[in-house]
């Protein structure tokens, strides 16, 4: 037995990265009395309680505990909700998600598959005996009636358990596909920011419900080759340039009467967002297969119909944002749109703001304005960087919310705003519930400690100002150049530049190894500007020049050894990894590339082809931004350096086929390298050991490649 302290890899494994255990996922009433919340009771606990604070008494009290409600059980989980936890990178346990009725009385959710309700103000939960497993419980707005789905059929329970029925079954194609309905497919779920397919009517008589067919969706076999006794999983999978499931929406009465959405899905196929308030009609957003057009439109609930409210067309894409389109209360379209090279929030057709806020998020509408997340934009005086901040924007202008440098978002409702900031010198995030600016309360975390903080310096590099983040060894004072590690994502949807603690742990971890750790923001990440997240059309490769123009230009401001420098990365940045060393083997000497994409041609339709269009008539697209081709290894220069691949082999998004195509091509081209599977594991690494061993075997190959003690 021994006393000695767990390492920082176990216990950032064991703490879920530090996360267990702080509050998340806020909810509060509309008169502002309560906020609802999750949390685990510590910093190694995982299972998530269901909270809720009076805001006047300033008590907190638990409504909903897991090990309560299953009587000391383990969870049990369908495929399906395995399969939305991966969609949203979810990796906590107990309450993972919760829905509430419009008074923020009544909650659901599920457990193992089961159906509970929490009644907010006496705070007594219990299980409705309903068919399951059950997914992604709704109440109705008014509380009394409980929607879910079950074995792709939606169904309705009244909120005392009575009367549970399906309001619609799943028809059964004649092929190999499934149908069901009120469930988001892959490509919403894990693309578009759609996480759900049925949503209620304000009055809480009728719902929208998306039916997907997946019938023409190819099938692709994920199996695990450490367990051949176990059938492979049969999974649908949208790669890029072929069909998508067909996504089609209805208004179910309560009585099952159904009525069919109308817009042209042929030209419009991806529903991308939808919104149904008291504000106005139903609200759809569409977008083009390509992504350039899209379309707002307003549903007439009993014929079905749609009229157009307002058209957006883009030469590159049209991104997605959250928390729109929706109304206001007054009945205005609230969206973000890119108008004069900046990132605006439109009301009406007037845009609020300018360049000096590049808008990330809308996060709430009030009568009086608009509550949204921005970062700064480049008319801004100071670029800010790494910062993201919270404001009121109305016609009289706009203001900040959030006043400490750091990572900012906020939920509001009846006039309390719940605050939550992350910021550079102190770790995890405080959570402030206000009114008028003044603290009422301040909900506590009870994450564990890092005991490490990141020695980060926030800067930019090269004439093109990249985002960077320097982070030295702990203690470092000295004038010798150290051994860099470049550690960026890198590209589209990932910053790794924030001015927060947690955001550079594991930088910082790798820096107390012996290296300078640089996190470079390139072209394609967001929160600068659109032209500098639509600068990789048609090629991903300017990702790559900007990492090596980030390097060279911190050079002369940091003690860095150019002579030995290595890359790693997960996802994007373990392609931008190997494409490094790949074809900058003379700036790069080493690299670790975690699930690669490393054949754009296998990823998804919605984003690959959002930057490189369709492969059938854009090949030299691909194969420009690809690893390997049918041919081999994609424009390779002639200098080999090591290379570890790393790869789930249950990842069911960037699939561990690309993992063993690129090892193929770098065995075919005589080129040594280590390959590292990962049996079970999936895009996510959230097993404890696998997570810690993973990181220790990172530093080992850095520090063998380039050549270390």
């Amino acid at each position: 037995m021994t006393n000695e302290p767990l390492s920082f890899p176990r216990r950032y494994a064991r703490t879920q990265r530090f996360t267990s255990g702080a509050p998340r996922a806020f909810t509060v009433s509309p008169d502002g009395s309560r906020v609802v919340f999750l949390r685990s009771p510590s910093g190694t606990e995982r299972a998530n309680r269901l909270w809720v604070l009076d805001v006047p008494e300033g008590r907190e009290r638990v409504v909903a505990d897991p090990s309560a409600l299953l009587g000391g059980a383990a969870e049990h989980l369908s495929p399906q909700e395995r399969a939305r936890r991966e969609r949203s990178r979810e990796d906590g346990a107990g309450i993972v998600g919760y829905a509430t009725d419009a008074a923020a009385e009544l909650a659901c959710f599920t457990l193992s598959g089961r159906l509970f309700t929490a009644e907010l103000r006496a705070g007594t939960a219990r299980e409705l005996p309903v068919p399951g497993p059950v997914i992604d419980p709704r109440p109705s707005p008014d509380g009394t009636l409980v929607a879910y789905v079950s074995q792709g059929a939606l169904r309705v329970v009244g909120a005392e358990g009575e009367d549970d029925r399906a309001l619609v079954e799943p028809e059964r194609p004649a092929g190999p596909g499934t149908v069901s309905y009120g469930l988001a497919e892959f490509i919403a779920a894990e693309e578009m920011g759609r996480s759900r397919g049925f949503w209620w009517s304000p009055e809480g008589d009728r719902l929208l419900v998306a039916r997907v067919d997946d019938t023409p969706v190819q099938r692709w076999w994920i199996s695990d080759p450490a367990r051949p006794e176990a059938d492979p999983q049969r999974v649908a999978y949208p790669v890029a340039g072929s069909a998508n499931a067909e996504v089609r929406l209805f208004v179910f009465g309560l009585d099952g009467v159904r009525t069919e959405v109308s817009w042209d899905r042929a030209r419009y196929p991806y529903l991308a967002h939808v919104h149904w308030s008291a504000g106005g009609a139903p609200l759809l957003l569409v977008q083009a297969r390509d992504q350039r057009s899209q379309l707002f439109l307003a549903v007439d609930p009993d014929s079905g119909a749609t009229r157009m409210v307002h058209a957006d067309q883009d030469p590159n894409w049209l991104d997605l944002f959250p928390g729109v389109p929706c109304w206001s209360p007054g009945g205005q379209l609230v969206r973000i749109a890119d108008e004069g090279g900046a990132r605006v929030l439109a009301f009406g057709e007037r845009p609020l703001t300018g360049a000096q806020l590049h808008v990330r998020a809308v996060l709430d509408v009030s009568a009086g304005d608009v509550l949204v997340a921005a970062s700064a934009g480049e008319g801004a005086s100071s670029p800010e960087t790494g910062e993201v901040h919270v404001y009121r924007v109305n016609e009289l202008g706009l203001e900040r919310v959030s006043q400490e440098p750091g990572v900012h978002s906020a939920v509001r409702a009846g006039g309390v705003t719940v605050l939550v900031s992350s910021v550079l010198d102190r770790p995890g995030a405080q959570v402030r519930v206000l009114r008028d600016g003044k603290r009422l309360a301040t909900i506590p975390s009870y994450a564990e400690d890092p005991g490490l903080s990141p020695r980060v310096t926030l800067t930019q590099g090269g004439a093109q100002k990249i985002p960077c983040a320097v982070l030295m060894p702990t203690g470092y004072d000295g004038d010798d150049p150290l051994p860099v590690l470049m550690d960026p994502y890198g590209g589209p949807h990932g910053p790794r530049v924030l001015a927060a603690h947690n955001a550079h742990l594991t930088s910082q971890w790798f820096a107390d190894q012996g290296f300078a750790v640089v996190v470079a923001d390139g072209r394609g990440t967001p929160g600068r500007s659109p032209a500098w997240e639509k600068a990789l059309r048609d090629d991903l490769t300017p990702s790559l020049d900007d990492q090596v123009e980030a390097l060279h230009s911190l050079a002369g401001r940091f003690p860095l050894d150019l002579s030995r420098v290595a890359i790693r990365g997960w996802s994007y940045g373990g392609w931008l990894a190997g494409l490094a060393v790949l074809r900058r083997p003379d700036v790069f000497h080493a690299g670790i590339a975690g699930a690669p994409v490393a054949d754009w041609r296998l990823y998804d339709t919605h984003y690959t082809e959002r930057y490189l269009g369709d492969p059938s008539t854009n090949p030299a697209a691909y194969a420009r931004s690809s690893l390997v081709t049918d041919e081999g290894l994609s424009a390779p220069a002639d200098t080999h350096r090591p290379l570890m691949i790393v790869h789930g082999l249950a990842d069911d998004n960037v699939v561990v086929a690309h993992a063993l195509r690129l090892s193929s091509a770098l065995l075919a081209a005589g080129r040594p390298h280590e390959v590292l599977p990962l049996s079970g594991v999936t895009h996510m690494t959230p097993q404890e050991t696998v997570a810690e061993n993973l990181l220790l075997l990172q530093v080992d190959f850095l520090k063998r490649s380039l050549g270390l003690g």
